[in-house]
């Protein structure tokens, strides 16, 4: 028998709801008693939970499917599952002749059932398992949690799949519609997020704002924030992704006001400021709803953080469109903002639009709306200097100097409130904090996406994982 008998090798690609679905797999293969290993060569079974949302993610997941083929053994069995897989399937044996199956996002759930049928199959032909109907959350989860947890935090998807409309994006073809998770469960799951130390909930769906629409619930998303600031209290941080424009309700702001559990920050991709290009993408072009909705949130919330995005080079994008983003940016002064290239997509429909925009043209007004916004966010991570914050202690490195040589000094890596795992920036404090506690540190130092800080302690104060100080305990 093989040494690789039973046991799996998981690589999850793309975004944190991709890692949800990898660690409720990897849940899946741990209850049918296979092992997981870091290791690919000790593996029986290779899985890459692809992306498949822009082209750089699909190259980045052919690329890792081609590296792990390049290797496989005659007892090793490679499957792709994912976003990539659901799309384009089919098509993906005829790049990589060694695959042997294929698993859709909209299924993960079927994982064991596969690996069991690729043992079982007589013919060397790659097996597909790719459904239309998306059936992913809620009713046919196979008791399994649909939680990620990344150190001191955790991701919980509270629905998934989308029913928005958007030009340029192939998430409601790949994922299928919005389908909300039972609050109960999501309640459930918090509970065990908070007995086993979790310190930071961060809620996810392709569009959160939309939970509970296809349940018949009004407001869902606030609803759901009372309940789980009610289920677990003594959950430091609760923390909101990926909100529609639009659907940002004035009860959900009164929500994020009144508990303080939920912390003030918000992420919503705007995508653009242009009322035209706005429409050619299909999405929420009402600009006055977007300067309203954010003068409530910051009444309400002072020290609110707003994260947003934006494409620029979208098919039709005149110069005149552009520097009204540019305008945009400046008058809103956001404190985190991505600014993504447009990324062509077979089979949507911004795919038929013409004036296609050169590609050297998207780099060079991606480049200036950066530097645009760079000036902004320094000056509002200036504007903490001085100020007590307690942070969220996520781990240690050696310190660095200026040509990136290493200085032999220890720093801990934190996060404010103001920052949301992996992609905003972290708060570095000279000397090594526990991970996982909550420290009070005042800013003494600000970069355009990181803050320096010192320990604000009491002398003799000993700190250990999950202590929470400062104002907010």
């Amino acid at each position: 028998m093989s040494k690789r008998k039973d046991s799996y090798y998981l690589l999850s690609l793309g975004c944190s709801k991709n890692t949800v679905d990898s660690e409720s797999m990897a849940a899946l293969l741990d209850g049918a008693g296979m092992r997981g290993t870091d290791r690919a060569s000790r593996a029986e079974v290779l899985i890459v939970n692809t992306c498949g949302f822009i082209e750089s993610a699909r190259e980045e997941s052919i690329a890792a499917l081609r590296e792990l083929a390049a290797t496989k053994k005659p007892d090793q069995y490679l499957i792709a599952a994912g976003c990539l897989s659901q799309r384009y399937g089919h098509d993906l044996p005829a790049q990589i002749p060694e695959l042997d199956g294929v698993i859709g996002t909209r299924r993960w759930m079927d994982i064991v059932d596969l690996i069991l049928r690729l043992r079982a199959r007589k013919h060397p032909e790659p097996l597909y398992h790719i459904p239309d109907e998306a059936v992913t959350v809620g009713t046919d989860e196979h008791g399994v949690h649909r939680v990620a947890v990344q150190g001191p935090s955790a991701y919980l998807k509270i629905a998934d799949g989308c029913r928005r409309p958007c030009a340029f994006c192939a998430i409601p073809a790949i994922k299928g519609t919005a389908v909300s998770r039972p609050a109960d469960r999501i309640l459930d799951e918090a509970r065990m997020l908070r007995d086993g130390g979790v310190q930071e909930l961060i809620l996810i769906a392709q569009d959160t704002t939309d939970y509970g629409h296809d349940l018949g619930v009004k407001d869902g998303l606030a609803q759901l924030l009372e309940q789980l600031v009610a289920a677990v209290p003594d959950v430091p941080w609760i923390r909101i992704m990926y909100a529609y424009p639009g659907y940002v309700t004035d009860r959900m702001i009164e929500t994020m006001a009144t508990h303080s559990q939920i912390v003030p920050y918000l992420d919503i991709p705007l995508q653009h400021a242009h009322r035209q290009t706005l429409l050619r993408m299909r999405r929420p072009a009402n600009i006055d709803w977007v300067h309203k909705t954010i003068g409530k949130m910051r009444s309400a919330m002072p020290d609110l953080a707003i994260r947003t995005t934006f494409i620029v080079g979208y098919p039709g994008e005149t110069d005149e469109e552009f520097d009204t983003l540019v305008d945009f940016v400046q008058e809103m002064q956001f404190d985190r903002v991505g600014c993504f290239t447009y990324s062509f997509e077979p089979g949507t429909p911004s795919a038929d639009l013409p004036d296609l925009v050169p590609q050297e043209v998207m780099e060079h007004r991606r480049d200036v709306l950066m530097s645009v916004q760079q000036p902004i966010s320094l000056a509002r991570n200036q504007a903490l200097v001085g100020r007590t914050l307690d942070v969220l202690v996520e781990g240690q490195a050696e310190a660095a100097d200026e040509d990136g040589n290493p200085t032999g000094q220890m720093i801990s890596l934190a996060r404010s409130y103001r920052d949301a795992p992996e992609i905003d920036g972290y708060v570095l404090i000279e000397g090594e904090l526990p991970t996982g506690a909550f420290v009070p540190v005042r800013v003494t130092g600000a970069m355009a996406y990181d803050l320096v800080a010192t320990p604000d302690l009491m002398p003799h104060m000993v700190i250990t994982p999950g202590t929470i100080l400062g104002p907010s305990a």
